[in-house]
């Protein structure tokens, strides 16, 4: 009868403690959005600045962290400590994706290979442009890109938050070169990938002797020289102006354009711009498998696993008489090459470049994609950067949210905060990344993976 009693007396204090945790954590979601969402910023036509009050947007998130937090406390507290915890995933579902890797790989190929004729099919020839080249071709960059960067971070264990520079790098040399010597963007390619890896051995001399935090405020620093030296040597890169009227890739010299030498006219097509979408989208993803490939391939071989015991321990690295010098200039010059190939094929899409493509936040998305995905993942790099790049672009489809938050609402100004809170609930969920187990680069008898419980923490 004593615990009878005493039964609704917890009850009331759970709830209570629950709503005074719920009431702390709103309280401070009030405090961050006051100077960030609380006034939206406007010019009139005076060229005046103006602030819109936006408080119904600002009691709308308070609400949602509110009841969100009030609901996890309590189910924290009514939670039977012997019972297991529930799974987002089934047990093994990682494992299942690793061991038939072979299939879905095969299986994700064949997607990418038939996508713009799903594109086509399903939202017309007007309406694929839209999904072949945001979704596309902008996702594949930034595949490539995490697949670049997942050499230096995720096989080596050297933190780059300057990489962007490489990707700058590159785009600048094939606006240049094909500006001023009419180079084509063949030649092009390999040239400005090759420039690229030439930086970074220029970035991996100063940096030999540095590790974690050292290593990352120099790269970044070198990422921000870059773009200054673009910013203010007009003579050069035309600073912020940027570089326009880029001559766009032909299809083996035959241009995508309406005139009678074009492709559409060529090949007796109605002319649409979407042929030269659909052209560069198969490019873009050669040149993300062609950087897997090498990855992979790079990976089983003796500089792969120096990379790796580089990444684990540099003192037990150095200790077998493993070269570092050597294995840290080629984890930087071989992550630049890719970056340096991105960044010629995102100027010969674009057809205009300018400083402000290559800012430090590009580097963050990056280095996010690699870390979120799962570093030395290739797969958790690619569902990171569908994830990412892909979930801000399907912001701009969102516009039922007007009907709820008013016409005013636009939900492509919310990326960065829904991205920064999806990237605290992964990291909350899956510390280590999507995919993290480690399989072995060689094995002696049989193949095992290797869970991300047996890795010191801060190297997983």
């Amino acid at each position: 009868m004593a615990i009878d009693a005493t039964t609704p007396a917890k009850r009331q204090a759970d709830m209570m403690a629950a709503l005074k945790e719920a009431a702390f954590a709103g309280l401070i979601t009030l405090g961050l959005c006051i100077p960030i969402i609380s006034w939206g910023t406007r010019q009139n036509i005076e060229n005046q600045l103006v602030l819109d009050p936006r408080w119904d947007t600002v009691a709308w998130a308070v609400a949602i962290v509110f009841v969100g937090r009030f609901l996890m406390a309590l189910r924290k507290q009514t939670r039977d400590p012997n019972k297991p915890a529930v799974r987002l995933l089934p047990h093994g579902t990682i494992g299942f994706f690793q061991r038939h890797s072979g299939l879905f790989s095969l299986f994700g190929l064949g997607f990418l290979i038939v996508f713009p004729i799903i594109a086509i099919t399903l939202a017309g020839w007007g309406g694929a442009l839209k999904w072949i080249d945001n979704f596309g071709v902008q996702i594949l960059i930034y595949v490539m890109l995490g697949w670049g960067l997942n050499i230096v971070v995720g096989l080596a264990g050297l933190l780059d938050l300057g990489y962007v520079a490489f990707y700058a790098v590159g785009a600048y040399s094939y606006a240049l070169l094909a500006k001023n010597f009419g180079l084509s963007f063949w030649i092009l390619l390999p040239l400005s990938g090759i420039l690229a890896a030439f930086w970074g051995m220029l970035l991996g001399f100063p940096v030999l002797r540095l590790r974690g935090d050292y290593l990352a405020i120099v790269t970044l620093a070198f990422g921000e020289i870059i773009r200054l030296v673009l910013v203010n040597w007009t003579d050069f890169s035309n600073g912020y102006a940027g570089i326009s009227g880029i001559p766009r890739p032909t299809f083996f010299g035959i241009p995508f354009t309406a005139a009678d030498n074009g492709f559409a006219a060529v090949f007796g097509l109605e002319f649409t711009p979407l042929y030269r979408t659909i052209f560069l989208y198969y490019v873009i993803l050669c040149l993300a498998l062609l950087t897997a490939f090498v990855s992979l391939r790079l990976r089983r071989l003796p500089v792969g696993r120096a990379w790796e015991a580089l990444r684990e321990d540099e003192i037990a690295c150095r200790s077998l008489g493993i070269n570092t010098t050597n294995t840290k200039l080629t984890a930087f010059s071989l992550g630049a090459m890719f970056g340096g190939f991105a960044g010629s094929f995102f100027a010969a899409r674009q057809g205009f470049i300018s400083p402000e493509s290559f800012v430090f936040m590009e580097s963050a998305i990056i280095l996010a994609i690699v870390v979120l995905g799962g570093m030395g993942s290739l797969w958790g790099c690619a569902i990171a950067a569908i994830a990412m790049i892909g979930g801000t672009e399907l912001l701009r489809e969102l516009d039922f949210l007007k009907q709820v938050f008013g016409n005013d609402f636009d939900p492509t100004k919310y990326r960065m905060l829904i991205f920064g809170f999806a990237m605290v609930v992964i990291m909350i969920w899956k510390p280590r990344g999507l995919i993290s187990t480690r399989e072995p680069s060689a094995f002696l008898k049989e193949k095992k993976a290797i869970s991300a419980d047996m890795v010191q923490e801060g190297h997983g």
